[in-house]
């Protein structure tokens, strides 16, 4: 089973980008994003955008994550 982690993208440079969510950012490659623009919402899986995201989709998978968090 794998887990993809939705990101905000903040910064974009080339193929490479820095996503952020819940206080964390991360350096990801948007090598399968076409057109990637700051503000996308995308999932992350193994440090690779495989998917841009609706924020609605993203705000809830985040909601998700964060009562997994609480409940740690």
């Amino acid at each position: 089973m794998c887990l993809a982690v939705p990101l905000k993208l903040i910064e974009i440079n080339g193929n490479e980008a820095v996503g952020e969510a819940m206080g964390m950012q991360r350096k990801v490659r948007v090598d399968f994003i076409r057109e990637p623009k700051i503000g996308d919402f995308v999932i992350v899986h193994a440090g690779f955008a495989i998917e841009r995201l609706p924020e609605a989709q993203a705000m809830d998978d985040l909601d998700a994550w964060q009562e997994v968090k609480d409940a740690l």
